[in-house]
């Protein structure tokens, strides 16, 4: 591929041509500075002389203008084309049917579930029990309709969650957010009355967490003051609230430092309902100091000698367990544990002594596994193990003359298995199964005997006739074998090259595992599409190792492995360059901004949704500074600084290259990723010339709609413009 390289003699013309935007004139509502100089902006922008700081004001009146603009001008192009309304229709009647799985936790022996549907777009919080649940047509309570709260106080409610203090449950937080954002507001609701508490716990629009410590005092760590607010923009003072009490007045009991990603309270149970208390300092992304705030939170908070990369994930028969990143000897100990294990200490114990008691370990995977989802029943210990990327359900005990001890349980062969919903203070648990054809079922387990019983299960959303799923492998750059899914009709296959979306995102020890998608289904496979997921490194598919490889500068591995994959898919006939797009979104978003910039010739479309591209300024916008350990310190160290401005899709844009058309999607009300990423790659490729379409949402959050209507919308969009680029004739 071509990169452009800056002369001096270039940054110099740019300088002296003045600033590289003017105002111009235009529709009032679509007011904002036009470039005059591509070329001249794009060099402006490579020498780090221009931010385009005025698109970093969220709400700003040029930006949205901005934004509006690109908006109108996609839309009049996408909604237009004759396939969007069918699109559209065909994904909304999958998100909004009744034939979903109502997903549930449980409180009491009840269970809850929050559902939307066409009539509930902002959602009904309700409930039901056990008994009617696993019927065919359960009965369900409704506690709070969110729609009806939305509008009696005219707020775009999206239903964050709810806390609910046990063993009652009668006193709960309720978590809502205007749009969708991460910033919430919460609300004491009371259950005898189904209402918000007169005078109780409100907390307005922040972002943070409670834990309830008793009926009459919370835990809380808010963003409220500006003093107690790391770089990250999250709280790093962890206090306790009594009621009746200013929250101005809450006792502080554990404070991190304004460095730290942040600082949150929790409370785990035990199936005897014994309580402890924690608080988890997020030193990092990924390292974190854990706190036992001990007698109800009053006492001197006791830090766990645990290793700096490690994840508390369930409290079973008085063993709080946690899974290892990085290979540890514990102090003063002799046996060192392997990275992503999974293993367990006495709270008690710790609790009394204030010492790291015997550890002992509950699993340890292989090279090509990883610990997937953990929970406890009061029963049992449940733990999914993926093997090379399928995973299977085992089932735990623990007594203190034999440690831990295992059975597997018997699930679905070829699929991807989850631990859905565990409830300590009972034998209830259940479990879902799915795959690629393979619809999403719910199991519930046997107490016992701990045999599968289906509880729900989706219908086909699609057909999968002809269809065959291959996991296959690509070699990358430095020799390591990438694992992938391949989604086709071998027919189809065999007669020619297909249309291909490939799909990845490389980051955070995220896991992608086999899943049903009837969206995908529909709206892509049955029009003659194929699909592929890679599972990349910097996921968490094979452990901590697999997304430790490549952290901060070693980044590019993640890249090289996606062109790896893409580059096996044409050489096997499977597509062609021209019928080859990609997509990802947030980190995967980036993943697909550098796909644009490094390798253009592999790709007919690129999607980026709620994109990192600007990697010189990431860590100072919204929660950006929270991903350094991932990404790297560009104000701190210059290598990492040079690594991110060599992959910077913003600034790595070629001023006269061929690139395949890009669409961009954002949201305005994303408080996580700044839409400032997405508005400067689309202004300057605007600038540029090169064929670019916009989205942005202007009432979304991080996932870039606020209701189901909004979710259908974006993909009807998003597969109405992978069919122009890649199955449709055309000329470039």
């Amino acid at each position: 591929m071509k990169r452009l390289t800056l002369s001096l003699s270039a940054c110099a013309l740019a300088l002296a041509a003045g600033p590289a935007f003017s105002q111009e004139a235009g529709l009032a509502e679509h007011d904002y500075p036009r470039a005059e100089d591509g070329a001249a902006l794009n060099a402006a922008i490579q020498a780090e002389e221009e931010e385009l700081l005025w698109l970093e004001e969220v709400e700003g009146d040029e930006a949205l203008a901005f934004a509006r603009a690109m908006n109108e001008r996609s839309l009049e192009r996408l909604q237009s084309d004759p396939r969007y309304q069918t699109l559209y229709d065909e994904a909304l009647e999958i998100l909004e049917s009744d034939d979903r799985i109502p997903f549930v936790s449980v409180r009491g022996g009840e269970l809850w579930n929050f559902w939307r549907d066409a009539n509930n777009t902002h959602g009904l919080w309700r409930k039901t029990t056990l008994d009617s649940y696993m019927t065919d047509a359960p009965e369900w309570d409704v506690v709070l309709d969110v729609d009806q709260l939305a509008e009696a106080e005219d707020r775009n409610w999206v239903w964050g969650g709810s806390s609910c203090l046990s063993p009652d449950y009668r006193h709960c937080m309720i978590t809502l957010s205007d749009g969708g954002s991460d910033a919430s507001h919460r609300r004491e609701f009371d259950m005898e009355s189904r209402s918000f508490v007169e005078d109780g716990f409100v907390i307005p629009e922040t972002k943070g967490s409670t834990a309830w410590i008793d009926a009459d005092t919370l835990l809380i760590a808010t963003a409220l003051d500006e003093d107690e607010v790391t770089t990250s923009g999250y709280p790093f003072v962890v206090k306790r609230w009594t009621r009746g009490t200013d929250i101005a007045d809450a006792e502080v009991v554990f404070s991190g430092e304004e460095a730290n990603v942040g600082v949150w309270p929790a409370r785990f149970e035990e199936a005897d309902g014994t309580a402890w208390f924690l608080a988890t300092q997020g030193v990092t992304f990924f390292e974190s100091a854990y706190w036992l705030l001990p007698d109800d939170a009053r006492g001197e908070p006791m830090a766990m000698p645990l290793p700096a990369r490690v994840s508390p994930t369930a409290l079973f028969e008085g063993q709080m367990v946690f899974r290892i990143e990085e290979e540890w000897t514990p102090e003063g100990g002799e046996e060192t544990y392997p990275q992503g294990a999974l293993l367990s200490f006495s709270i008690r114990d710790f609790a009394e002594t204030g010492e790291l008691p015997r550890i002992h370990t509950v699993f340890t995977p292989s090279e090509r596994q990883s610990i997937g989802s953990t929970g406890a029943n009061a029963n049992h210990l449940f733990v999914v193990i993926n093997d090379n990327v399928v995973g299977q359900l085992h089932a735990f005990d623990f007594t203190a003359e034999e440690g831990w001890t295992s059975r597997l349980v018997e699930t679905p062969e070829n699929t991807s298995v989850s631990i859905s919903t565990v409830d300590d203070q009972s034998d209830i648990a259940f479990v879902t199964a799915q795959g690629y054809l393979t619809p999403q079922t719910l199991y519930s387990l046997e107490p016992g005997s701990l045999d599968l019983v289906e509880a729900k299960s989706i219908p086909e959303n699609f057909s999968a006739e002809g269809l065959v799923v291959d996991q296959r492998e690509a070699e990358s750059a430095d020799g390591t074998m990438i694992p992938y899914f391949v989604v086709y009709d071998p027919e189809a296959v065999a007669e020619g090259p297909r249309q291909t979306l490939l799909y990845a995102y490389g980051g955070f020890q995220v896991s992608l595992n086999p899943s049903y998608s009837g969206t995908m289904g529909k709206l892509w496979l049955e029009n003659g599409g194929v699909y592929v997921l890679a599972n990349i490194r910097g996921g968490g598919e094979f452990g901590p190792a697999w997304h430790q490889a490549g952290l901060t500068t070693n980044r590019q591995r993640i890249y090289d492995d996606l062109i790896a994959v893409a580059e096996t898919l044409i050489e096997d006939g499977v597509t062609t360059s021209d019928r080859l797009g990609v997509m990802g979104g947030s980190n995967g978003g980036l993943l697909t901004g550098v796909m644009y910039t490094q390798r253009p010739d592999l790709f007919g479309a690129v999607i980026t949704q709620v994109p990192l591209l600007d990697m010189m300024r990431y860590h100072t916008m919204l929660a950006g500074a929270s991903w350094q350990a991932e990404y790297g310190f560009p104000d701190e160290n210059p290598e990492e600084r040079e690594f991110l401005r060599g992959i910077s899709p913003v600034h790595n844009v070629d001023t006269d290259g061929e690139y395949p058309e890009l669409f961009i999607l954002t949201s305005t009300k994303d408080d996580r990723v700044h839409p400032a990423h997405a508005r400067k790659m689309a202004y300057l490729l605007d600038a540029l010339g090169h064929d670019m379409l916009y989205y942005e949402n202007i009432a979304g959050g991080h996932s870039a709609a606020a209701n189901l209507r909004e979710s259908a919308n974006r993909l009807a969009l998003e597969y109405v413009f992978l069919m122009q680029r890649l199955a449709d004739p055309h000329e470039d």
